[in-house]
């Protein structure tokens, strides 16, 4: 049916067909309904939640009644602005509400219908009115301000009148154009998410690792229990003498480097005539329970000692990518330390952190009463990465969560084929000892920057000792790692720096193939530049991909060339091949 063709303003009689069917609809969603229930229910689960949800302490505090008049009186200004339009009147509840796109309310009808229009214009003047009241509370320090900004953000994007049915004429002109098959496929959709724990976002079948996403022909030529290292085969004659060791975070998968030949890093830079070799982490499990941080750092020195000697180099390139970029500092630290410093001719940290005095909204996640939801949630010493992806869902809920409630639940709509999204989905489990420790001693305490306040196999390591070559790389748009927060690198490190601003966020601003011709990058190479505000201010923006600027800064590091062959072909060397690439790790749940 033509979509125009369907009113919703229209209001008819329903025939006795009509009748029938839509009772029909409400006792088949009815039935979905009591069988998941009768499979699922948990009586002390659901005892639990009411608890939570009765708990007057986790209630914002209220605002002083000045505050609250003040919002009263506005917000009643507001609506009568609106009619005032509505009326021909003068008013501006209009031009705000142009003023503010917002993909939520694209559909005409937000602007045309003057019952949709008011709904919004309603909810918009509501919505400002609870933000700006956080700011008028008295007696709160920044951070319990910063929460609760957090937290009624997170509120009124949940209560937009887009997410329901009801008042979402989107949804509404779906369910009379399906006659209600709408709402009954999402009913599923959201039925099948509940038992797996999990927000689907893509199309669960569409990939494959392996087969169509993480294909890039290597080899597996090491194995310990906490990670794989993979070695990729050369697609040049000639390749850098100096390998290139990439460890990826262990909260994800590490395909987000090798998506598919049009996105992949990995593939890139063994075409740039690179011998690549990637750290594919386990999954965590009961066998992890006592794994900490010091374990990770052991396991980066494991790889680059492994691959140092697999082709009889002294020195690797190394990349560390946000909480694997994190570590990698550490690890140069206690290198130093130990004396050993020239193990890493350089390393690249893509939106990693080490000073989390400004680590943006996650940093809010350590609070006592989170810490100790973190602790009820581990199971046999490990975190179940459903609940670290729900967090990360979170920070973006307006595009992450509701988008899709709206998406798949409401509209019924087909799951789409994305590759990006099949890995924000992939998720992974934490070992509970190194997230707790993580949690508090860097997000919480940021003992990171400290010099000797923190120590790794019991010795006390300085950031400030760490000279290798440093090129840092941040998102403008990142909300994990904020550019502001990854930029104190830059005052922590003693050698040379190279810091780079991507467009984009904490994903595709690292995920940017030079072929895709999206987003820019900045550079500035004062080297007086002293803050992120004063890099900015002078910096040069370059269209495309950074991707060429880091190859060109590896190649100022050491342009010498070998053939590839020998040990420069997996399992050629002294290292033979245990599996091919991706390996098994990277499918462990």
């Amino acid at each position: 049916m033509d979509q125009d063709a369907i009113d919703i303003d229209t209001a008819a009689i329903p025939s006795l067909a009509d009748i029938q069917h839509w009772t029909g609809v409400i006792g088949r969603a009815q039935q979905m309904l009591m069988t998941h229930a009768l499979t699922s229910w948990d009586p002390a689960q659901a005892q639990q939640l009411m608890s939570r949800m009765t708990d007057a302490s986790s209630l914002p505090p209220a605002a002083s009644p000045g505050a609250m008049v003040d919002q009263g009186m506005k917000l009643w200004q507001q609506g009568m602005d609106f009619w005032l339009g509505m009326a021909g009147m003068g008013g501006n509840a209009a031009s705000a509400s142009e003023a503010r796109p917002d993909r939520r309310f694209a559909d005409a009808a937000w602007r045309d219908n003057p019952l949709f229009a008011f709904i919004r214009q309603s909810y918009e003047a509501i919505a400002t009115q609870l933000e700006q009241a956080v700011d008028r509370i008295d007696g709160l320090d920044p951070e319990q301000k910063a929460q609760l900004r957090f937290t009624t953000r997170g509120f009124v994007d949940a209560m937009s009148p887009s997410n329901f049915a009801l008042t979402n004429p989107a949804v509404l002109r779906k369910t009379i154009e399906t006659r209600g098959e709408n709402l009954l496929k999402g009913l599923e959709h959201m039925l099948a998410d509940l038992d797996k724990g999990q927000l689907t976002h893509t199309d669960s079948e569409a990939f494959e690792v392996g087969r169509n996403i993480a294909t890039t022909p290597g080899k597996v030529i090491h194995e310990t229990p906490l990670y794989q290292l993979i070695q990729y085969a050369p697609t040049t004659d000639k390749v850098l003498a100096v390998p290139l060791v990439i460890f990826p975070p262990w909260i994800n998968r590490f395909y987000i480097l090798d998506l598919n030949p049009k996105k992949s890093f990995v593939a890139w830079a063994v075409a740039q005539g690179l011998s690549v070799f990637m750290v594919s982490w386990k999954s965590a499990d009961a066998s992890m329970a006592d794994i900490a941080w010091d374990d990770y750092v052991a396991a980066q020195i494991d790889a680059i000692d492994t691959i140092r000697d697999t082709l009889s180099v002294d020195a690797v390139h190394a990349i560390g990518y946000c909480v694997s970029g994190t570590t990698l500092a550490a690890t140069l630290a206690l290198l130093a330390a130990r004396g050993e410093a020239d193990k890493v001719k350089s390393a690249t940290f893509f939106t990693a952190q080490v000073d989390f005095e400004l680590a943006g909204d996650l940093a809010l996640m350590t609070g006592t009463e989170h810490l100790k939801l973190i602790e009820s949630m581990e199971t046999d010493g490990y975190f179940d990465g459903r609940y670290m992806a729900a967090t990360f869902n979170a920070l973006r809920g307006r595009d992450l969560i509701w988008n899709y409630v709206v998406s798949n639940y409401l509209l019924g709509e087909d799951y789409p084929a994305f590759d990006l999204l099949h890995w924000n989905g992939d998720t992974t489990n934490l070992p509970a000892k190194w997230h707790r420790g993580y949690l508090t001693d860097l997000y919480r305490d940021n003992k990171l920057v400290v010099p000797g306040k923190m120590a790794v196999d019991g010795t006390p390591i300085d950031l400030r000792k760490i000279t290798t070559p440093a090129y840092i790389q941040a998102g403008r748009e990142d909300h994990i790692a904020p550019p502001e927060s990854v930029w104190r690198m830059m005052d922590h490190l003693s050698g040379p720096k190279h810091f780079t601003l991507a467009g984009s966020g904490h994903i595709a601003g690292v995920v940017n193939h030079p072929e895709a011709n999206k987003y820019q990058y900045w550079t500035n190479d004062d080297p007086d530049v002293a803050s992120l505000d004063d890099f900015v201010a002078g910096a040069e923006e370059r269209p495309g991909s950074w991707w060429p600027d880091w190859l060109d800064w590896i190649r100022e590091q050491d342009y010498v060339e070998v053939a590839a062959k020998g040990a420069r072909i997996p399992g050629k060397g002294k290292k033979k091949a245990i599996e091919d690439a991706p390996g098994r790790y990277v499918t462990t749940r």
